[in-house]
């Protein structure tokens, strides 16, 4: 937002023109602000908890067997509910699930938050708002999606668990309970497990029918909040207070920065290098574009990447295969850094809520690994 308000001052920009980029953000804060009303009821009525404990148990006291099944979660979460909502909904979750197991190391299995998060976000065309922003209102049907996707995600899946099972190996040989108490399950948690349930057959619905997903998430998440607040007789203000609305005015300040780009020409610039590129060999252009994408994103965010992204290649009139590679590097790059996604950024917020904290330098070597491997089986899995 500093940055954004700094184009205003200094007239590098008009008010209208940054009005102008604020508003096309519009379904995102909607989407956000939904999917952190939902996650916020949950852990307000302890759903999370009850969760945590039946992941817990289920793992009958091997931490390895737990990393497996959080990670399968966050496989379900992140296709279904897309990768905020796994940053948002599952990080409170996963971090119960440790503190009930009695896990020295919680981080090995917090990371797997983080890492599916992206890593499993081209499952299908809701599982990352991105992919609505590269593809534009030319979205693939959701059988040539999965034509196209599937082979890649099961890539990016696979090799990113392998990766990160493989470097949290001895974190893993720690011993965690294997007699864990099941909390009741109140009937605020009741509603607010239907709520996400509901929420996820309505984003798969309103992206069959070619549907914004911001407005419904934010009725669902509203609804779901009021309904548990009146039953409950609790006060409001505590439910709005625990939601960390500061995300909303960083997705405007990026919306703001990539509409002053539009402005100056860069856009044109780039969409004429693509063309040129892909005439002289479009093999070439789809791995260059899809690295060029996944490591660029973590400078400046993947959503105002997607967005030049999706600009340049629909201006370009871009091959299949290339959009591919791009959203790949823009769904898969963002696991290199904590700046490279807002869902990584999600995942700190909570991550603090939790009382826990990762450097920047320590997801950044984690990071390293997990991303290029994932990121060069996907690309290669293209031409499968």
């Amino acid at each position: 937002m500093t940055g954004a308000l700094l184009l205003l001052a200094c007239g590098l920009i008009a008010p209208a023109v940054g009005l102008a980029g604020m508003g096309k953000g519009t379904d995102v804060y909607l989407f956000l602000t939904g999917m952190l009303l939902l996650a916020e009821t949950a852990r307000a009525e302890k759903l999370f908890d009850w969760l945590a404990a039946h992941a817990a148990r289920m793992s009958k006291g091997s931490s390895p067997r737990l990393f497996l099944l959080i990670y399968i979660v966050g496989v379900v979460v992140t296709a279904f509910l897309s990768n905020d909502a796994t940053a948002v909904v599952l990080t409170p979750a996963v971090a119960a699930a440790v503190k009930a197991a009695k896990a020295e190391k919680p981080l090995p299995y917090l990371f797997i938050c983080a890492f599916i998060a992206n890593a499993a976000s081209f499952v299908l065309p809701i599982s990352n708002p991105a992919n609505l922003v590269i593809y534009g209102s030319n979205l693939p049907p959701l059988l040539q999606w999965l034509s196209l996707y599937s082979i890649p995600s099961i890539a990016a899946i696979a090799v990113t668990y392998g990766v990160l099972r493989f470097t949290q190996r001895r974190a893993l040989r720690q011993n965690i309970e294997k007699d864990i108490v099941i909390p009741t399950l109140s009937m605020g948690a009741k509603t607010a497990l239907a709520g996400i349930a509901a929420t996820a057959v309505i984003l798969l619905a309103a992206s069959a029918l070619d549907v914004q997903l911001g407005l419904p998430t934010a009725i669902t998440g509203i609804l779901t909040s009021a309904i548990v607040i009146i039953r409950s007789k609790k006060n409001p203000w505590l439910m709005i207070k625990g939601v960390s609305w500061s995300v909303l005015p960083l997705v405007a300040g990026l919306f703001v920065l990539v509409e002053a780009l539009n402005k100056t020409g860069v856009i044109q610039h780039i969409t004429a290098i693509l063309r040129q590129s892909a005439s002289h060999s479009i093999t070439v252009t789809a791995w260059m574009s899809g690295l060029i994408t996944a490591f660029g994103c973590n400078l400046v965010n993947n959503l105002p990447a997607g967005l030049i992204a999706g600009n340049v290649v629909q201006a370009a009139h871009a091959p299949a295969i290339i959009k591919s590679a791009v959203l790949i590097g823009i769904d898969l790059g963002p696991n290199l850094s904590i700046t490279g996604s807002l869902a990584t950024i999600l995942w700190l917020v909570a991550l603090r809520r939790e009382g826990l904290t990762v450097t920047a330098w320590a997801f950044l070597k984690l990071g390293a690994v997990v991303m290029t491997a994932a990121l060069l089986f996907s690309l290669a899995s293209l031409w499968i």
